[in-house]
């Protein structure tokens, strides 16, 4: 039963922020291009204030998959970056700490545009 918490704290937080996403989509008239993008934004002023942490200790991949966790992570980035290079930082850590995953995002949206065809969905 311990082996299965970690999964159940990921299903609960992860689901909760799809839930509120969906609650948005279905009760306001945002766009679901800026419904992410706020996501993303919140996760940077989160992750900048040190209060997303927590919620990534707690949930794991339930905080770090959605797109709060990629804004925490370019927040992150900075935060360290700024230390290690100064204001120079700002610049260049939120890109180098998470080039890994817009990497494989580009691969990944690469590879499926030439195994699968594209259509309307007419």
């Amino acid at each position: 039963m311990e082996l299965l918490i970690p999964y159940l704290k990921a299903f609960l937080v992860g689901g909760a922020f799809c839930a509120v996403g969906q609650v948005f989509i279905d009760y306001t008239k945002l766009t679901p291009a800026r419904i992410l993008v706020a996501y993303v934004v919140a996760g940077v002023i989160l992750g900048g204030l040190g209060v997303y942490q927590p919620i990534i200790d707690f949930a794991g991949a339930g905080a770090t998959v959605p797109l709060s966790g990629f804004g925490a992570l370019l927040a992150k980035g900075t935060r360290e970056a700024i230390g290690e290079k100064g204001l120079l930082g700002v610049l260049s850590g939120g890109l180098t700490a998470s080039a890994a995953g817009i990497a494989a995002a580009i691969f990944f949206g690469l590879l499926a545009a030439l195994l699968f065809r594209s259509g309307d969905k007419s």
